[in-house]
């Protein structure tokens, strides 16, 4: 079996993050959905998905208090897009689907990025960079 990365969200609104995520292009996988989560598929090749589970079910997973993303920062999400216009293209269908700025864009030339919160207020990063303008190290 190969890696697979799953990062599990607490969400308070199954539906609405459903809602929200699917106008940004992103699919569920239906064999790990019911009415407690979902697999939110971000690149199903490599095996990266967000679970997005509703809060009673997520505090089965650990015995800390669930952080209140909307008032705490739990984590940050960063995607990596193929483009500078892919990013604006996912930051912009999020603040048209409900989602609020989180930060202001950030240009480097060779990297580029802008963020966002999703309804449930975890902050999201999306950014490009152009590989080959970075020096080796």
């Amino acid at each position: 079996m190969s890696k697979m990365i799953f990062v599990n969200l607490p969400v308070k609104d199954l539906n609405r993050s459903v809602e929200f995520f699917g106008k940004l292009g992103f699919t569920f996988n239906k064999q790990f959905t019911d009415e407690n989560a979902t697999a939110m598929e971000i690149d199903k090749d490599n095996g990266i998905y967000a679970m997005l589970l509703v809060e009673p079910y997520f505090k089965g997973f650990t015995k800390k208090e669930i952080a209140d993303a909307t008032k705490t920062t739990e984590a940050i999400v960063a995607l990596g897009l193929e483009s500078r216009a892919a990013v604006d293209e996912l930051a912009d269908k999020a603040l048209a689907s409900g989602g609020s700025p989180a930060n202001e864009p950030m240009d480097e030339g060779y990297m580029y990025g802008r963020s966002f919160q999703d309804p449930d207020g975890h902050q999201w990063e999306v950014m490009w960079m152009d590989a080959a303008a970075v020096e080796p190290s």
